[in-house]
């Protein structure tokens, strides 16, 4: 499953871990729906997905991607 499409994502955590979301193309992008974490927290990416810093999502996705 490579991120190809843009389907999903990783957002890079404060602490240098990444978590993998869901990326809902159809959304508005200030909205928290938009992103649905998948993943738990891991070191590295896979070169073919896209990065997306914490502070680029919505609040709430941050407490999420915390959670994980």
């Amino acid at each position: 499953m490579g991120g190809k499409h843009g389907k999903y994502a990783y957002v890079l955590r404060s602490d240098g871990w990444y978590v993998k979301v869901r990326v809902l193309k159809s959304r508005k992008e200030d909205d928290a729906s938009k992103y649905i974490v998948v993943g738990p927290k891991r070191r590295d990416v896979p070169p073919s997905f896209p990065v997306i810093r914490e502070d680029e999502v919505p609040e709430e996705v941050r407490r999420q991607v915390y959670e994980a």
